[in-house]
């Protein structure tokens, strides 16, 4: 297993997010898999396109309850990291049920306790659009900045559907997950990709294109 490093990492950005989405999630975290309902609809059987052929060092960034787990593949060593500790318990439950080892921290996308170019690959699913719109691109830069140069860094989140009526669906569920989630349909996490040292390689789209998977290489 890789291990977390006890010292800050030299470059991560100091400003954190608002304390509200760590209170929010460990509020939920123990009804987390029951009420969100687009597990069984959708995401899980995205989740291992999002994985698909990874291997070696992997990130997993906004963990939460480790429902990436059941899809690693390769014998890959992975570390999760969430902002919220009632998550990650959950996560231990299921790492456990699974007999996979794990290291699960608790840790900021802002501010990843890690080396430079210390994983072979990160991957994030839903986190990004919990993310303020100005966060977005450091929240980024950190991620590129863990990977390894050439390496992935794979992003499986909502965006705004360009089909008209998708989008309309969108709008009339987006105050649900505002606030049940602490998360918005608008965040343009594209237009940051290259501005964080990452070059957009494929973007597919999923469920009327209102989910996406944007698959990213690290720069240099």
């Amino acid at each position: 297993m890789m291990k977390l490093e006890s010292v800050r990492a030299p470059h991560a950005v100091t400003k954190l997010p608002a304390g509200d989405n760590q209170k929010r999630y460990d509020r939920i975290a123990p009804l987390y898999d029951a009420v969100d309902m687009t597990e069984a609809l959708y995401k899980a059987r995205l989740r291992p396109r999002l994985l698909e052929g990874l291997s070696g060092r992997i990130l997993d960034v906004g963990a939460g309850t480790g429902r990436n787990l059941p899809f690693i593949q390769n014998g890959a060593q992975v570390m999760g990291v969430d902002l919220s500790p009632g998550m990650l318990a959950r996560a231990r439950w299921r790492a456990g049920r699974l007999d996979m080892p794990v290291d699960l921290a608790v840790m900021d996308v802002l501010n990843i306790a890690l080396p430079d170019d210390s994983v072979d690959a990160v991957v994030t699913a839903f986190m990004l659009c919990c993310l303020d719109e100005e966060l977005q691109k450091p929240a980024l830069t950190e991620l590129a900045r863990v990977c390894r140069p050439g390496g992935e860094v794979r992003i499986l989140d909502y965006a705004f559907s360009r089909q008209p009526f998708w989008r309309a669906v969108m709008e009339i569920w987006q105050p649900y997950q505002k606030l049940v989630f602490g998360a918005a349909f608008d965040r343009h996490t594209a237009r940051y990709l290259e501005p964080a040292g990452l070059e957009l390689v494929r973007e597919e789209g999923f469920v009327g294109d209102m989910v996406r998977l944007m698959v990213a290489r690290v720069k240099g």
